[in-house]
């Protein structure tokens, strides 16, 4: 596995995770407050469109990492819950860190 496919996942988790934020952001003041009513609909759409690609990549990772399909699922559903995405990030960062670390090429020695 290539050290660009956990950069990639750790890029749209960290995205994925903020946007979703902000989103709860804007529906609280669109329910709450009853104002930006159209900024939580470009918003969402955005977090959406963001929140496929961020599913790619994590599949991408996982099937990479071969995981079993319920840490996949965990995973692809933590892009869902507000702050989840942070903290799974970590988790799998540490996770397959070693992995990358096996599959580094060993420098030769002359």
């Amino acid at each position: 596995m290539k050290r660009s496919v956990l950069t990639r996942y750790r890029l749209m988790a960290y995205i994925t995770a903020v946007m979703l934020l902000v989103l709860c952001t804007c529906m609280i003041f669109k329910y709450g407050f009853g104002m930006g009513k159209d900024l939580t609909l470009v918003v969402a759409q955005v977090h959406g469109v963001l929140y496929i690609i961020y599913l790619i990549f994590a599949f991408d990772l996982g099937s990479k990492a071969r995981w079993p399909f319920g840490k996949l699922l965990w995973v692809l559903v933590s892009g869902t819950i507000p702050t989840a995405a942070f903290f799974v990030e970590r988790k799998v960062v540490r996770e397959v860190e070693p992995l990358l670390a096996e599959a580094a090429p060993q420098p030769v020695k002359a």
